[in-house]
Order: C-alpha cells, then sequence, then structure tokens
C-alpha cells in the first residue's frame, strides 16, 4: 500500500468496513453511495481500496480512507477500456490480485494488533472483483457483494449457461424477436451481451462472478423490493445468501456527485429558460458508442420533432470522432436555440428539473434509477450489457417508457420523441411513472422496504 495518498484520519466508529469498488463510472458510483449510506449509520468507520485506474475523487470524502493500489495496466490498456470493457474487467480481476491482498491483510492485522485501530468487521466489492472472496477466505474475513444491476439483469447473467446449452446464445438474427421462455418478458435480442474480442473471456468472466457471488457473505442490492418483488423471490433461491436490497442509494442523500468527469453546470442555466416538462434529456452514459451515421439520425430526429433537448455528447460517444465534427454545417442554429448540448451533464439535476419532461437514456441501471426517482419517462436505446433487461422492463413490465425495437432511423426517432412528449401515450407512462416515483419514495421511509432491510444489514455486519 502505498502511504502519503491515505486520507486524513478521522474519529472512530468502532468497526471498520472495507469497500473495493469497479473503477467505471457506473460502478464506483453506487460504491461510493453505499459508503457514505453505512458510515452515516455511526457504526462504522469506512476504508476505500482502488486502483490507480479511474481513481475516485479522494477530497470529496475527507470522512473515508484510501488505500490505492497498483493495477499493471499501461497506458494504452486504460485508453483501450471503453472499446472492451470485458478485456479490462478480466485483466484488472488478474493484475490486482496480490496488490489487493497485501493492502487488505495489513488493514486486517493493524485492527487485530493496534487497539487504537477499529477490527475490520467485512470486505464489500463489486461482484465483478471475483478474485476476492478466495483473499477473503484466506484472511478469514466475510465477503458481501455489491451488485450495481438490477436483480432481474443479474438473474439473466447467472442464467447464461443454460442460455448456451438452450441455443438462445451466441444471438442469430433471425431468433432476435423469440421470446426466451425461460427468463419471461424477455426476448433473445434482450439477453444481456457486450461486445468484446475474445466472448469466451466474458462468458469465463461472468462465471466467476456467479460463482463467487454465492459463495460470498451476502449481497447487496441498488435496488428496491416494491420494484423487483418477484425477482427478489427468484433470486433468493438461486443465490442460498442473505440479500439486501437497500435502493435507492443516491435518494439517501441531497445530490451529490462522484462523477469521474467534469459536469457543465450551463445545462441547468439552460433549462431554467424553459417550460416545465418541455425539454428531452438525452444521455448514454459514460461508456457507450455508436457510429456517425446512426449519430446523425439522433441529430435529424431531435431536429426535426420540434421539442426542445438537451444532448449529453461525450468525446468518445462517436467513434472514430473528437466531438461534434459528424454534426452538418448550422446545424444547432437550425434549431431556433431548441437545442443545447453539453460534454457531461449533472444527470441527476437535470432529472429532478421542473423542465425536463423525458429522459433518452441507453438505461444503464443507475440512470433508469434516477429516471424512475424523479417521476421522468423514457425512451429506450440499450447499448449492451444489463440495459438491454432494463430497457425491456421499462417498456414492456412497468410501462413508464418507450424502446426502440428496430434501430434508430430519424423519423422513427421523430414520433418517438412526439409521442413521449406531447402524445397521450407518453402523458399515461407519465402518470404511472408518478406513481412508481411516489412508491420507491416510501421505501427509504421508516416501515419502508429498504429502510427495513438496511437495518437488517447493519444487524449481519455487527454481527460478524
Amino acid at each position: 500500500m502505498e502511504k502519503g495518498r491515505e486520507s486524513p484520519k478521522h474519529e472512530s466508529k468502532g468497526r471498520r468496513l472495507v469497500l473495493f469498488p469497479i473503477p467505471l463510472q457506473g460502478h464506483m458510483n453506487p460504491m461510493l453511495q453505499l459508503a457514505n449510506i453505512l458510515h452515516a449509520t455511526g457504526f462504522f468507520s469506512i476504508t476505500i481500496i482502488h486502483t490507480h485506474f479511474n481513481s475516485p475523487t479522494i477530497s470529496n470524502y475527507p470522512h473515508f480512507t484510501f488505500c490505492p493500489i497498483p493495477d499493471g495496466l499501461s497506458e494504452t490498456e486504460s485508453e483501450a477500456s471503453t472499446s472492451d470493457s470485458v478485456a479490462l474487467l478480466s485483466l484488472l480481476n488478474t493484475n490486482c490480485v496480490a496488490a489487493f491482498r497485501d493492502c487488505l491483510a495489513g488493514l486486517v492485522l493493524s485492527g487485530v494488533e493496534d487497539e487504537a485501530k477499529e477490527p475490520t468487521a467485512c470486505l464489500i466489492t463489486d461482484a465483478i472483483w471475483h478474485f476476492s472472496q478466495s483473499v477473503a477466505d484466506s484472511l478469514e474475513i466475510p465477503r458481501i457483494v455489491l451488485r450495481t444491476s438490477s436483480l432481474s439483469s443479474f438473474l439473466a447473467f447467472a442464467a447464461l449457461p443454460l442460455l448456451l446449452e438452450k441455443g438462445y446464445l451466441p444471438k442469430q438474427d433471425s431468433q432476435l424477436e423469440s421470446p426466451v421462455l425461460e427468463l419471461p418478458p424477455l426476448k433473445v435480442k434482450d439477453l444481456p451481451t457486450i461486445s468484446t474480442r475474445n466472448h469466451e473471456v466474458f462468458y469465463k468472466l461472468i462465471g466467476s462472478m456467479v460463482k463467487e457471488t454465492k459463495a460470498s457473505s451476502g449481497i447487496i442490492w441498488n435496488s428496491m423490493e416494491d420494484l423487483e418483488q418477484s425477482t427478489l423471490a427468484t433470486v433468493r433461491q438461486v443465490f442460498p445468501v442473505p440479500s439486501f436490497p437497500i435502493g435507492p442509494f443516491h435518494n439517501y442523500f441531497p445530490a451529490s456527485s462522484s462523477s469521474l468527469l467534469a459536469q457543465d453546470k450551463s445545462s441547468i442555466s439552460w433549462l431554467d429558460t424553459r417550460p416545465p416538462k418541455s425539454v428531452l434529456y438525452v444521455s448514454f452514459g459514460s461508456i457507450a458508442s455508436m457510429d456517425e451515421a446512426e449519430f446523425l439520425e439522433m441529430a435529424w430526429g431531435l431536429a426535426n420533432s420540434g421539442q426542445p433537448f438537451l444532448w449529453v455528447v461525450r468525446p468518445g460517444l462517436v467513434r472514430g470522432s473528437k466531438w461534434l465534427e459528424p454534426l452538418p454545417s448550422g446545424f444547432m442554429e437550425t434549431n431556433g436555440g431548441r437545442g443545447y448540448i453539453v460534454k457531461w451533464a449533472p444527470q441527476q439535476e437535470v432529472l429532478a428539473h421542473p423542465a425536463t419532461g423525458g429522459f433518452w437514456t441507453h438505461n444503464g441501471w443507475n440512470s433508469t434509477l434516477e429516471s424512475i426517482c424523479e417521476g421522468v419517462p423514457m425512451i429506450c436505446s440499450p447499448c449492451f450489457g444489463d440495459q438491454m433487461v432494463n430497457a425491456r422492463y421499462v417498456s414492456n413490465v412497468w410501462r413508464i417508457g418507450l424502446q426502440f425495437e428496430s434501430g434508430m432511423e430519424r423519423g422513427v426517432v421523430e414520433k418517438a420523441i412526439r409521442r413521449l412528449m406531447v402524445e397521450k401515450e407518453g402523458e399515461e407512462e407519465r402518470e404511472r411513472i408518478l406513481c412508481l416515483k411516489e412508491k420507491v419514495g416510501f421505501c427509504l421511509k421508516q416501515g419502508g422496504s429498504s429502510h427495513h432491510y438496511l437495518e437488517s444489514l447493519i444487524s449481519y455486519i455487527l454481527s460478524f
């Protein structure tokens, strides 16, 4: 462990929790939110072990101790992380073993030998850090897993061996619309897959994640029993360890950012000038990418819809382009000020803003939850991984959004935007998501399901 980069010492909380996040935006955010939730209970101090790659902003968390470990990534491997996340995560699970073991062993030993230091109660890692189970076992410390996706998508990941055996995977074009009988309401095209150079590495990574999750001491979910009640019952059969659905994490505290990207606050000033529920917010997260032709269909669909839009175009979103070069000359001017483009936005603030009336999203789980919690109906354009499962539940189960079922042609885009923003179908979805927002809002209150599970989680950790 490197000295010198540890955060300042803080008051003792009695028991230490050691957390280990995956260094990708959609995984880092919920882990740091969970750390805040557990710290706020007053029972625990928090130590975060993290990689050098995409390390968190330590100054935002003066109440935590941070322990950086080397990740063995070359500059080229770090830069290539968004193009093949499977290769990156598989490599990290190999590279980090020794450094992680040494760091955790030092923390556990210090709590045993030094009475002034808190004993380590347990380790909490992202489920994808599958190697950490054997490390925890060797140090005789309980490991609890954080799964940052929905319960429904995790069941789909867990079923990959069965799906391969049944011939659903690899996906065939002729079968994409066929139902997956073992996982209703999913279609073959909804099954979680990730673009990678080596699909065997993907299947091995997921298999190890599922196996070591079953071997863990429990699972924490950034979801709610009220949202995924029937799925939770199935999860308990497949994963016979305690489950704690204590989400939505981001609703425990006022909006606080753990963004790895710089946020453009001018998007809020622009929204301030717009009428209530009039703006479509468009953002595809921190990793998704598309080709130039698809980007142009999006652009013209937005323009032709006649609706105001706030569009996050992250550098790297369009493959082969630095930023907005693919847009036709004068594109923004032709929109008469109806559109506003930024590189990254403070998403929770945007979704909570009165002017935001819809969210065109890739359906990452964090984005989907944030949209539900603010009562903003969605247009779904899932790209990879769990996003396809999330989109199917949004459009077909909860019925709080529309999904592009067959590509993004500008005419289809224009119609979908108008359906969501100004037509009766969108109004009905808005009513349903406002009811769901109210239901989810109760989860964290006294008597709510997430409040109950958080109390159970605290008691469980204290029993170790």
